[in-house]
């Protein structure tokens, strides 16, 4: 035969070998081995004893949903120990206690919701093997209709809906288990105060010095030129003066750190001709001089690149940009307020100092919407 298609001389000859070492076929010509490796087929079902035994069945069944109802305690716990082992005493062996018991709870929800479903598809589930085809797509209307009658047959291969007590814990574990999650968003804002007010104010007050970050140096308007740009905090941000204040001198945060988070400044100056300020805004910035919170709009990143060029700051979080020029606007990104701006004027020192505090919630937008 190969000698026929040689002589036939066709582009598309087939030729079947007798075996690996046959003789040569034409260019173009498909060689069909006739020793070619055989399936061997899926080896014999070997069956589990849930299979066999209908006592170890019933007793897999209760290990799943006992475990999902482990991992309900878990999440519940979770939130127990967030409630009674409280952290805003700020002791120490406080936050260890609640940082322990917390992730004891969570770890235990899903462990057990985990392993509860890897045990049920072992052990309960049925157990046979196929083989998935794949095919192009789209199906036509038979297929589409037989994938419908596939998640039949998978319902009733695992026993969802007849076995009640083993799904009805599923659902239960898997609503009990972002319980734990929710419960600690709580902590993230303050537990007596309103957090709107709480952005609204911050340490920046009349006469308050701007001073370098982090040394706390105060800043003669002199001292900055046309391009620079100083990392400013209120001169009295330190932990001397800190102690001695009241909660609203503090704008509301009870640790430093907080303080300093809404308190941060970005100094910048420049020609006053490439200024372009609202009539009202006139006497917030000194002759050139602005200055805008460094916290992002959009999500609070720190907005601390300066293109002096441009007048622009950059957010590197997400790429949001700030025109300084026009009272810092948005010109890109996702951001949807300017940054604030704090009122400024200088001592009779020549230092440069605040007006006022913000007159706007610093921060992101979310806190605007909601007064």
């Amino acid at each position: 035969m190969a000698e026929e298609a040689k002589n036939n001389g066709g582009e598309h000859a087939v030729v079947v070998a007798a075996g690996h070492g046959s003789a040569e076929a034409a260019a173009g010509t498909a060689v069909i081995p006739s020793d070619a490796v055989q399936n061997p087929g899926l080896p014999p079902h070997r069956k589990r004893v849930t299979d066999l035994d209908p006592k170890k069945e019933k007793r897999a069944e209760r290990t799943v949903y006992s475990l999902f109802y482990l991992s309900i305690a878990g999440s519940l716990g979770a939130v127990l120990a967030y409630m009674f082992f409280p952290i805003e005493t700020g002791e120490l062996m406080a936050i260890r206690l609640h940082t322990m018991f917390v992730g004891l709870g969570m770890a235990l929800a899903l462990l057990a919701v985990g392993i509860g479903a890897v045990h049920w598809g072992k052990a309960i589930m049925a157990d046979h093997e196929s083989i998935d085809y794949r095919h192009p797509t789209p199906s036509d209307a038979p297929t589409r209709e037989g994938s419908a009658e596939v998640f039949k047959l998978a319902d009733e291969e695992s026993g969802f809906s007849r076995r009640s007590l083993v799904r009805n814990s599923l659902i239960g574990a898997l609503i009990a288990f972002p319980l734990p999650g929710i419960t600690l968003l709580r902590g993230l804002g303050p537990q007596d105060r309103d957090p709107v007010e709480l952005a609204h104010h911050t340490m920046w007050a009349e006469g308050v010095r701007l001073a370098r970050d982090p040394s706390g140096v105060p800043i003669k308007a002199s001292e900055v030129t046309i391009g620079s740009a100083f990392h400013v905090i209120p001169e009295t941000l330190n932990h001397e003066d800190f102690e001695k204040m009241t909660l609203d001198e503090r704008g509301g945060s009870v640790h430093l750190l907080d303080a300093k988070a809404k308190a941060i400044v970005l100094l910048m100056r420049l020609n006053q001709e490439d200024l372009r300020e609202l009539p009202e805004r006139k006497d917030w910035s000194y002759d050139g001089i602005v200055a805008y919170s460094k916290v992002c709009t959009h999500v609070g990143c720190p907005v601390a690149l300066y293109e002096q060029h441009t007048h622009h700051l950059l957010c590197p979080c997400h790429q949001s940009q700030f025109d300084v020029s026009e009272h810092a606007k948005v010109i890109f990104g996702p951001a949807k307020r300017p940054l604030p701006q704090l009122p400024i004027t200088v001592d009779d020192e020549g230092y440069l100092v605040a007006q006022s505090d913000f007159h706007e919630p610093v921060g992101p937008s979310f806190w605007e919407r909601l007064k």
